[in-house]
């Protein structure tokens, strides 16, 4: 079981205690036993202990949460480690500066009350001892801080490049970087307290299988993306679903090529998955564009009796009016040159035929519109759609929060390319959103940016779509 919060607020005290004790104990000695004479033999049970603590501080160094028990991956636990390292560097380097501040000011002659007088003054041998202080202080603090700020660097997710950037432009200027470490550490803190939930929660539904549906599922990616090679399009959670249970494949179509081309692709990848599986149907979950793909390959293609149903998320069903102004303002010749640069590019990717034109003109609203006339629904296919909307440009990351105000004047709320009113398919429709904050964009809604939000869990939202296709028998 994992510690309670004050039995670990107990023993970051005690490291730090350690650590301080490692560095003070010559100095401690030389008040109690020397008369404030730091050049005065230190005795033996001193030594003992500044050894003893030393070698303490050392093991602190390569397992700092070597008594408290963790619950969460690896990846995490190296976190955890990093996060509590910078919180004893943050503690102790302060009360190393406290400290030296007070010697200081007892660097004149002081009358303890007890006939004893401290004086630091310079004279045999003291120089030699502040700087041996002075120098194990700074080499300590400096390997808790890049211990710690390794690791934390090299193993958080939400850290993001904005702060591990200022954390670099900040590391020499005074007060900007304490607030920029502290901002570090409760980022990273509140990461590592979110995956250890996370993990808990797996830990006790996992004999549930959650997401163990009777067809397996099918991921199809949306536009100018591939999501089996070179990149996870889908984040975080295919490994969520699958530690619940779920079967999983992926739609390998064209990253951008026409929606006749890639539902085509669709269709034959389907039938490909039923023929080696034998699983008789796939349930399929797309995203963006992938959803018209997907309505095509059921819909033109003959793909309806191996689909048990369809959820569509962020999918532009009626297209983008946003779209038809676009390609109607910019000229041919760039938007030409434009999609020649992206076809040769994407070919060394994986796409056999990319067509960057023709992916971008069928999610106009003037294509989806002929499009629909063409592409009822088949009544062997259970069809749902899932929406988001952002609440303000600054929700999302580049480039959705540049688009964002163009997009909401031309089509409405919007998730920074889709209007909500796009998203709409099939019997049931849900529309996700944060009340306050940073709304859920575009591309939250595959977990493109690995961000955790506050009110909208990503992965735990997947878990119950697939869990609810599960109650329903698919």
């Amino acid at each position: 079981m994992e510690l309670s919060s004050q039995k670990k607020t107990f023993l970051k005290i005690l490291s730090a205690l350690i650590i301080l004790t490692a560095l003070n104990t010559r100095l401690l000695a030389a008040l109690l036993y020397g008369a404030g004479r730091t050049d005065t033999p230190m005795p033996f049970c001193c030594r003992v202990i500044e050894i003893f603590c030393f070698l303490l501080t050392l093991y602190l160094n390569f397992f700092p949460a070597f008594t408290i028990h963790k619950t969460s991956t690896t990846r995490s636990k190296i976190l955890e480690d990093g996060v509590l390292l910078l919180q004893i560097f943050l503690a102790t380097a302060s009360a190393e500066i406290v400290l030296c501040l007070a010697v200081w000011l007892l660097r004149l002659p002081l009358d303890a009350g007890l006939g004893i007088t401290f004086s630091f003054s310079l004279r045999t041998g003291t120089l030699l001892f502040w700087v041996r202080y002075l120098l194990l202080a700074l080499l300590t603090e400096l390997a808790l801080f890049w211990n710690g700020i390794i690791r934390v660097y090299a193993t958080s997710v939400q850290l993001g490049i904005k702060w591990r950037v200022a954390g670099i432009a900040c590391g020499m200027i005074p007060i900007a970087h304490l607030y920029v470490l502290c901002r570090i550490i409760r980022i990273a803190g509140s990461e590592v307290l979110y995956e250890n939930e996370k993990y808990i929660l797996n830990q006790t539904r996992a004999e549930t299988q959650l997401c163990h549906t009777r067809y397996p599922l099918l991921l199809v990616h949306g536009v100018f993306f591939r999501d089996f090679r070179f990149f996870d399009y889908w984040g975080r959670v295919p490994a969520e679903l699958k530690r619940n249970g779920a079967h999983i494949h992926y739609g390998r179509q064209q990253s951008a090529a026409s929606v006749a081309d890639c539902g085509e692709e669709l269709a034959a990848r389907i039938r490909q998955i039923v023929q080696e599986t034998g699983c008789g149907k796939v349930n399929i979950i797309a995203h963006s564009k992938g959803g018209l793909d997907s309505r095509y390959a059921i819909s033109a293609c003959g793909a309806a009796n191996l689909v048990a149903s369809l959820t569509t998320v962020n999918t532009p069903h009626r297209g983008c009016i946003f779209a038809d102004y676009l390609l109607g303002r910019i000229p041919d010749k760039i938007c030409r040159r434009v999609a020649s640069r992206y076809n040769k590019t994407l070919c060394h990717f994986g796409d056999h035929d990319p067509d960057f034109l023709a992916a971008v003109r069928d999610l106009t609203a003037s294509s989806c519109q002929y499009l629909n006339a063409g592409l009822p629904d088949d009544p062997q296919v259970y069809y749902q759609s899932v929406g988001s909307k952002m609440n303000r440009a600054s929700s999302g990351r580049f480039p959705l929060n540049m688009v964002y105000p163009l997009v909401k004047h031309f089509d409405g709320e919007c998730d920074g390319l889709v209007s909500t009113d796009s998203m709409k398919w099939g019997s049931d429709f849900i529309l996700l959103s944060v009340p306050k904050g940073r709304g859920i964009s575009h591309g939250d809604m595959i977990d493109l940016n690995r961000e955790n939000i506050p009110g909208f869990d990503v992965r735990e939202f997947y878990v119950d779509l697939v869990h609810n296709l599960k109650e329903m028998g698919f």
